[in-house]
């Protein structure tokens, strides 16, 4: 059977007991703070010999950009983006791959846009930016492939069917 202590001793001493033998450890010290050194990065100038020409298409828009270095200007058949698209929405459109890799007032754009309607010209410029981008700096395809913009949206209308009103909309129909 089990030994029957003699004396009775507290939890505390117990501990103290145990520990005795323990080395102690000495105690750190604070580390001073190190000021974090703001690193300024200096702005992104790309390596081009020429200027990058890309084809973009959406619906029946066609898109023929070329990309050199610059401070952000579009020029669109000769206009700027504002009076070419005056929507935002569309200006949006065509701003996204370059706020995506944030790259907006790094290239002057020149595009010449023909066929289609204001956003299938406005999807086709897109995916122009977006390749001539990846063809300047190959690193940047990861992001804007997740962001979609190297996707050609290869959605069109459907074309009209004999014996329907329109593609899918038949005449009204008579039960007798």
């Amino acid at each position: 059977m089990k030994e029957q202590m003699t004396e009775p001793t507290t939890a505390v001493e117990a501990t103290d007991d145990i520990t005795a033998d323990v080395p102690a450890v000495p105690a750190v010290d604070e580390v001073p703070a190190v000021p974090a050194v703001a690193e300024v990065a200096a702005p992104y100038v790309p390596r081009m010999d020429k200027p990058v020409q890309t084809v973009g298409r959406r619906k029946k828009a066609i898109v023929r950009a070329r990309l050199k270095p610059g401070t952000g200007k579009f020029v669109l058949n000769g206009r700027t983006l504002e009076d070419y698209f005056p929507s935002a929405v569309s200006q949006q459109i065509v701003k996204e791959p370059l706020v995506t890799i944030d790259r907006v007032e790094t290239f002057d754009i020149f595009a010449n846009l023909k066929g289609g309607g204001i956003t299938g010209q406005a999807g086709a410029l897109r995916l122009a930016i977006a390749r001539a981008l990846i063809e300047i700096d190959p690193d940047a395809r990861p992001e804007l492939k997740k962001a979609g913009f190297l996707t050609r949206d290869a959605r069109a209308t459907e074309r009209k069917k004999y014996g329907l009103k329109k593609a899918r909309k038949a005449p009204q129909f008579s039960k007798r």
